[in-house]
């Protein structure tokens, strides 16, 4: 009997390039298709070093929704979070919800990311998406990305105590600072 992973007709080992067939049959942007994580090799640059992979959740749509990841990585670097390194090194990510792949992909990608709108509606948007996720054997620790939330209070502190609550999914924040002048 086949396992979930070969429902699609694409075994775990081919499972690279079945992503891309199904991206390439479901619209998927190019940058994702490009960056799809393989099992037979792991990522690397070319000195040889492993890149760190990010696999990202509730992006909107459009032509710069990775970029807005990247933007946030640049900040997080800014604000002392040492372990983001060189953000341009990440391999970046995005990945919907409803993904016949995610739970195949849950168990094999360590990082995971939530993006945030600041939008009225982020956290409605961001709670549906973490609801698919456990519906679906997605993951069940992520980080919390958004577009530059200073405070924590409010929408992301309701947020991570709705997921854990809930869902039982653990939401990662980061402490943030204002930007302007550092004394």
């Amino acid at each position: 009997m086949a396992g979930p992973e070969d429902q699609d007709g694409f075994g775990p080992l081919d499972q690279a390039a079945g992503l891309r067939r199904w991206a390439a049959r479901h619209g998927a942007d190019a940058e994702s298709i490009v960056a799809a994580p393989s099992v037979a090799a792991p990522s690397s640059d070319i000195a040889g070093t492993p890149r760190p992979t990010l696999m990202v959740v509730g992006l909107p749509s459009g032509s710069r929704r990775l970029e807005r990841v990247r933007e946030a990585l640049r900040r997080w670097r800014a604000n002392g979070h040492a372990w983001v390194g060189d953000p341009a090194r990440w391999q970046l990510v995005a990945l919907a919800e409803d993904s016949p792949h995610l739970h195949t992909l849950a168990c094999q990608q360590p990082r995971w990311g939530l993006w945030v709108e600041g939008d009225p509606d982020g956290f409605r948007r961001a709670y549906r998406c973490l609801r698919r996720l456990r519906e679906s054997g997605g993951p069940i620790r992520l980080l919390v990305v958004h577009p530059g939330f200073v405070s924590h209070a409010g929408l992301l502190d309701n947020l991570r105590q709705a997921a854990s609550a809930f869902l039982g999914i653990e939401l990662l924040l980061l402490t943030e600072r204002p930007a302007g002048p550092r004394g």
